[in-house]
């Protein structure tokens, strides 16, 4: 196996091998940094998958090796997250009480369905699946994702039970039901916590608050004796490192488990390889979605060797490990050797942690997705890409995070039909002292050629949008005073013609020449003449003015001399 091979397969025999020492002090401070960022975090995400806050830390360690070894990022920070998070409580309580042996088993189960399918993407070389989430199917997904994971704290807030729902709307009627029963020191110490943390981002931004907040908590819960007053505690949290251990096999629920598998490996592969190529690009370096799939990939297939649940790279730890000064994957070294530590020796630590800090954490964090910036700019830019957003949006906060985001999906997909099969044309005339030819609408001075009708279509032509070519024709023919006698497609703009389009171009031609109208392609790619030529149509509609310009076919049809600044028989385009 050759150095590049192996650089390949294993991307930390690139980077160790050629490691500066200059670098270390930078990337322990930021794995250090963090660490402290992450233990909170991590323990508020396995809650809000109905987990025990140790399963977040046990998904802390393993994974974050792995992924220094074989992902391709400097700057990602990977862990639990609140999407992933989301949809693994959305997945599993159905099928298991939340926290139970059996719910905590089927977590990791999860975990290595995950893995399977990320790595197994990724070798496939289908890095490019994440092209099919656009950024307003991504930007309404989580912005409703956002609201769904931060009301559904509102039980650990109020300290009432409330159902678990990715519905926004029965969460939201629950609380309602429920707000004669809350539990006033519960609220009082949920809403300082927010309102510490929303302060210290907003005036210290550099502070750890997550930890100085969730530290402050805990002390005041221990001093004042909460837990005994009806404060929900994380209670007694287990010493020590998890066994290794793979997760039970069961085909039956391996197959009812596949399709949310399947999403969760999805988002967090987008999660991770969209937040990475951002500081890949800031940092000068290219990654690989590709080597970004199996990375994650094996990270799962670690976590759910750990007692873990599902990771991937996070928004705002990759943001503060990159801030901190990492500089190499070994940043992420050492927050799994830190998270290690607090789990051997600071367990104790974390009996009197209050869920309402907890739940105050996630929500600080993940309302911070909801963006709105983003439906400013597309609704001054693109309303089409807007009406996407939206959909996405409401179908994620009215039918769920799984079916939302493949609402998505379909509706980004069926548009993507649609512009296809109605490309953009435009009729064309003639810059007067020019052999340019430009849209009529978007020049006004641009003149029209007597007798003859000249379109540029800005599409490749394939069975489903050859009719378009066909109705455009006539309709176009109906609207044109003199009657038109000559018909030329700009076909500068069209790359490829399938065996129905070629067949259908053959056709029109035949049928135009019939009513006393010529069919003329110009200015053909040749991959289009070849196809052409193969389906025996290429004389009735091209001839010599396949391999002429626009301007030399106008020419040849009304029989002007060669220069190019002939005077043409025009008429204004007005």
């Amino acid at each position: 196996m050759t150095m590049a091979t192996l650089d390949r397969i294993i991307p930390a025999a690139a980077w160790l091998r050629a490691y500066e020492r200059g670098n270390l002090r930078a990337d322990l401070v930021a794995g250090l940094t963090t660490a402290v960022m992450l233990i909170p975090q991590a323990m508020a995400y396995a809650m809000l998958a109905g987990l025990p806050p140790t399963v977040g830390l046990y998904a802390s360690t393993l994974p974050l090796v792995l992924y220094a070894v074989f992902g391709s990022s400097r700057e990602l920070a990977v862990g639990p997250v609140a999407m992933d998070s989301l949809l693994v409580a959305t997945t599993l309580a159905p099928i298991a009480a939340a926290g139970s042996p059996e719910y905590v088993a089927l977590a990791g189960l999860l975990a290595l369905m995950v893995g399977v399918i990320a790595a197994g993407l990724g070798l496939a070389r289908a890095g490019f699946l994440v092209n099919f989430l656009s950024r307003p199917v991504v930007s309404g997904f989580t912005s409703a994702a956002a609201l769904i994971i931060g009301l559904s704290q509102l039980e650990h807030l109020l300290g009432v039970e409330l159902p678990r729902s990715s519905q926004v709307f029965v969460v939201l009627a629950a609380a309602a039901r429920a707000l004669g029963e809350v539990h006033l020191p519960t609220v009082l110490l949920g809403a300082s916590s927010i309102g510490a943390l929303v302060a210290l981002k907003a005036y210290v931004p550099k502070l750890p608050r997550g930890l100085l907040v969730v530290a402050a908590a805990t002390v005041s819960v221990w001093v004042m004796n909460l837990g005994a007053r009806g404060v929900a505690v994380v209670g007694d949290v287990p010493a020590g490192l998890p066994a290794l251990s793979a997760p039970a096999l069961d085909l039956a629920m391996i197959a009812e488990l596949a399709p949310a598998a399947l999403v969760i490996a999805l988002v967090a592969f987008m999660e991770a390889v969209s937040v990475a190529k951002a500081y890949a690009a800031r940092r000068g370096y290219a990654i690989s979605p590709n080597q970004e799939l199996i990375g994650i990939g094996v990270a799962n297939v670690g976590a759910a060797c750990v007692g873990g649940y599902p990771v991937t790279g996070g928004f705002s730890r990759t943001a503060v490990n990159a801030q901190a000064g990492a500089r190499t994957p070994l940043a992420g070294l050492v927050t799994a050797g830190v998270v290690v530590a607090a789990l051997l020796f600071l367990t104790p630590v974390f009996t009197q942690l209050p869920k309402a800090v907890l739940a105050a954490v996630i929500m600080t964090a993940v309302f911070g997705l909801i963006d709105v910036a983003h439906v400013r700019h597309l609704w001054r830019v693109d309303r089409a890409d807007l009406a996407l957003l939206v959909i996405t949006f409401v179908a994620t906060l009215g039918l769920g995070i799984q079916v939302g985001i493949g609402v998505g999906v379909v509706a980004s997909l069926l548009w993507f039909v649609v512009q296809a099969t109605r490309p953009h044309a435009a009729v064309l005339g003639r810059l007067r002292g020019t052999t340019a030819y430009r849209n009529v609408e978007r020049h006004p001075n641009a003149e029209r050629i007597e007798g003859v009708l000249i379109l540029r279509i800005d599409a490749s032509f394939y069975f489903g949008n050859v009719s378009f070519l066909e109705d455009l024709v006539r309709d176009t023919m109906a609207e044109q005073e003199p009657p038109v006698h000559t018909v030329i497609v700009d076909g500068s703009s069209i790359n490829r013609l399938d065996s129905s389009a070629s067949a259908a171009v053959g056709a029109m031609a035949k049928r135009l020449r019939g009513a006393g109208v010529a069919l003329i392609l110009a200015g053909l790619k040749g991959p289009v003449i070849d196809a052409l030529e193969r389906g025996g149509v290429y004389d009735d509609v091209c001839g010599r003015a396949s391999s002429l310009t626009v301007h030399d076919a106008v020419r040849s049809v009304l029989g002007t001399p060669p220069p190019s600044d002939q005077t043409l028989p025009l008429r204004n385009a007005s």
